[in-house]
């Protein structure tokens, strides 16, 4: 008889369910995976390292290009570890502003995980779904930072600017008719606020599709319920956060047990699993999309009473308005001083933590007194789930491989830093 060996056998980098670059060395018998060993070193972005040569608000962009499908809430941590060091204070118009950015951006993060982990178990109609609804909160990012994705709109000391009274429309067009233009522009008369109010409005009825879709289809339960199980004292010790503790069942969220900006002034539910599987997972996430929805609404109603500024009027931390940068020489001084040099940041040492879509992404920030980081380190919510991916793949096919990357929603940009 012949004898039966373990093979070893490369899934990704180009696999279409490897989620970008990641390459996964599995040892198999048969189809069952005996080990499997992420290699990641394919992305990297040497952000911490660019970050000590450029000023503190020359790195903002490139937050937005860590995990590149949570763009404003990278930005978010980055900016709160410098207001730490600087003991600056943010006007609360632009924490709520923050915190409502921060909300949508959840929903435009698990709206792609929900898109691209049915693509990766054979549910094709939900990936179209979930994108015309980013492609909302895409129109709401630009409307307020001019990008679609890459927003750098926060800004130490509060954000870039107000939100637009006007919301951009669309122009006439050959290929569409009068009544279809008028469709699309039904929500778009108003101001941004208006149109943000509109869309959470509705969500909650398309999160009630995608459900209808999967919740209870006999397949999806089939590929997820039972895969990836971690108990919730493995996922302490493994370092989990976020979807991928609270489907262990451990009830941490930042935004309750070290509330941060607002969150301490809005009411919300945490969801929480109970069996530790992907299934579990995905409930969570589906959950969380409601809560988000709950907050941005709150965030709207507070911002429509309240008016007031957005930025913080420390002229060495923010630039002075551009009249008064035009009439003060005082001002002008320091408008070029921050467009020069940009901020100098007193000595020390901060850390700043933000509740991510993905887990917790906090930023470690060492000052020297010079106005640029002396060092900079990125705490990424994806690394440490990526590393218990051997664990959980463990005993499992190789097309469970394929849910088990999904249900842990990994971006490579933030993984490989």
């Amino acid at each position: 008889m012949a004898e039966i060996k373990n093979y070893t056998l490369n899934f990704g980098p180009q696999h279409p369910a490897a989620h970008g670059v990641l390459r996964l060395v599995l040892e198999l018998d048969g189809e069952v995976i005996q080990r499997a060993d992420p290699h990641i070193g394919l992305l990297h972005r040497a952000t911490e390292k660019l970050a000590e040569t450029r000023t503190w608000i020359q790195s903002v962009p490139y937050m937005d290009r860590l995990d590149y499908v949570s763009m404003m809430v990278n930005e978010h941590a980055y900016v709160m570890a410098i207001e730490k060091l600087l003991n600056v204070e943010v006007p609360l118009r632009a924490q709520y502003i923050r915190v409502m950015y921060d909300e949508l951006t959840r929903l435009l993060n698990h709206l792609l995980w929900i898109g691209c982990h049915g693509l990766d178990v054979g549910a094709m109609a939900v990936f179209l779904y979930a994108f015309r609804d980013r492609e909302d909160i895409f129109d709401m990012y630009e409307a307020v930072s001019g990008a679609r994705m890459h927003a750098a709109y926060y800004r130490p000391g509060g954000v870039y600017r107000d939100l637009p009274e006007k919301m951009p429309q669309f122009a006439q067009s050959k290929i569409r008719s009068s009544a279809a233009m008028k469709r699309l522009n039904e929500d778009r008369n108003g101001s941004l606020l208006d149109f943000i109010e509109a869309f959470t409005q509705r969500f909650p009825g398309n999160v009630d599709e995608y459900c209808n879709l999967l919740t209870d289809n006999r397949i999806w339960k089939q590929r997820l319920v039972g895969i990836g199980v971690v108990t919730p004292e493995r996922a302490l010790q493994l370092g989990f956060t976020g979807p991928m503790l609270r489907g262990s069942g451990v009830e941490w969220d930042l935004r309750k047990k070290q509330p941060y900006e607002v969150y301490d002034r809005l009411k919300f539910d945490i969801p929480v699993g109970v069996n530790g599987d992907s299934y579990d997972r995905y409930l969570i996430r589906m959950e969380e999309m409601r809560q988000s929805n709950l907050i941005v609404q709150q965030c709207i109603a507070w911002l429509r009473a309240n008016p007031g500024p957005v930025m913080s009027d420390n002229h060495k931390v923010s630039p002075p308005a551009r009249v008064d940068m035009k009439t003060n020489m005082e001002e002008l001084i320091h408008h070029f001083k921050l467009a020069t040099e940009g901020i100098h940041v007193p000595k020390g040492e901060a850390y700043a933590a933000v509740e991510h879509p993905k887990g917790e992404f906090g930023i470690y920030a060492v000052s020297d007194g010079a106005n640029k980081p002396y060092r900079l380190k990125i705490r990424a919510p994806g690394f440490v789930h990526l590393a218990a991916l051997d664990e959980m793949a463990r005993g499992h096919m190789i097309a469970d491989a394929v849910t088990i990357i999904g249900t842990q929603d990994i971006v490579f940009g933030e993984i490989d830093r």
